[in-house]
């Protein structure tokens, strides 16, 4: 989830969503986005397999296979409320499910959902007292971990192809893409927090190059990405020279889990080791996840699940139906349940009175030690 924070000011307001009325572009992105999904789950599924057939599979779960996929169903929620405490010293874990599980649902139902949900982030963590400079660096460093994690998950999965003998000349292309992604990623996180000038001049070029876009649309310059950049720099080193180790182990984590939930939905649905190994499932999971990176339709509904069916039907054309079931099951176990939980972790935001903080709490908190 990442974003261009510098561009506002250490302790500014947290945002408001909602605060904007509906535009007529946001209106056009919602209906576009509603053909796409329409689309994809009226048309294009069912050209893998009968919803009949899916529905079938589905009914074929046993109990102790239901319970098992609803343990890591929950085992997964835990590790991102984890990952954001390793972020965000002072979080609790109560506190971390409310802030992962009502963002989360926000980014999972509404177009550019990730950046209405930033602004969500700033409101919930404001009102508990969290500076704007804590919430800033919270921010920046998750979407730090979480990029250069997409972009090495499908290196990891090149290797494990190539051990099981199953490399094909598109995964390889793939791969190499997205290892120069990586190589790229990594040089300017290296260099931005070698050099503060460069960190600076970073910082200007981006805001030149947002302004230019900006001035198209009659839209005012940013300013003080430079600054900001220097600031983030200096904030995130004295964050990640502590947690660095957490930091990766709870993101890694987090993407095991995700994909365990995958694996054992494709063997409850009979899709065997030898049908699907679990090095393909992996390779589909790993790219798959890269296109949750563009945000067509709200938290990648539709596009992802296609992706998944398409990349895992490829390895096995015979048990397309078992396939599409399980696809159909993980996505609603780790996409679908996000909603109705968020919607209740946002009541519990708005209930919780005891969790608010004093208007000067946010001061107080810039002097608690981030290796706490």
């Amino acid at each position: 989830m990442a974003t261009p924070i510098a561009e506002q000011p250490a302790e500014a307001q947290a945002p408001s969503p909602g605060s904007k009325n509906l535009s007529w572009k946001r209106i056009v992105g919602y209906a576009i986005s509603v053909v796409i999904v329409v689309a994809i789950f009226a048309w294009a599924i069912p050209k893998f397999a009968d919803y009949a057939d899916v529905i079938a599979w589905i009914r074929t779960l046993t109990p102790l296979e239901s319970l098992s996929l609803v343990v890591a169903m929950l085992f997964n929620l835990v590790t991102y409320w984890w990952a954001n405490q390793a972020a965000l010293p002072g979080l609790g874990i109560g506190k971390a499910a409310v802030l992962t599980q009502t963002t989360t649902s926000v980014a999972n139902t509404l177009p550019a959902g990730g950046a209405i949900a930033i602004g969500l982030t700033y409101s919930i963590l404001d009102s508990w007292g969290f500076s704007g400079t804590n919430v800033a660096l919270y921010v920046g460093v998750t979407g730090i971990w979480n990029i250069f994690t997409k972009l090495g998950l499908p290196v990891l999965a090149l290797v494990l192809l190539a051990l099981s003998g199953h490399l094909t000349p598109a995964y390889i292309a793939a791969a190499v893409v997205g290892v120069v992604a990586l190589g790229i990623a990594v040089a300017l996180f290296a260099l931005v927090f070698r050099s503060e000038p460069f960190a600076i001049r970073l910082g200007d070029r981006f805001a030149r190059v947002v302004s230019w876009f900006k001035h198209l649309f009659r839209r005012p310059p940013v300013s003080g990405w430079g600054q900001g950049a220097a600031h983030f720099r200096r904030d995130t080193i004295a964050l990640v020279e502590h947690r660095w180790f957490r930091l990766t182990w709870t993101t890694v984590l987090s993407q095991v889990a995700l994909f365990t939930v995958l694996l054992l939905s494709l063997r409850a649905l009979g899709v065997s080791e030898h049908e699907v190994s679990t090095a393909e499932a992996f390779a589909v999971y790993a790219f798959s996840r890269l296109l949750s990176a563009v945000p067509i339709t709200p938290g990648g509904v539709g596009i992802i699940d296609l992706g998944y069916i398409g990349g895992l039907t490829a390895f096995d054309s015979t048990e397309k139906a078992q396939i599409v079931a399980a696809v159909l099951l993980f996505r609603l176990l780790t996409y679908g349940i996000q909603i109705p939980i968020g919607g209740f972790t946002y009541i519990v935001w708005r209930a919780k009175k005891d969790w608010r903080r004093p208007a000067d709490a946010a001061a107080q908190r810039e002097r608690v030690s981030y290796f706490s």
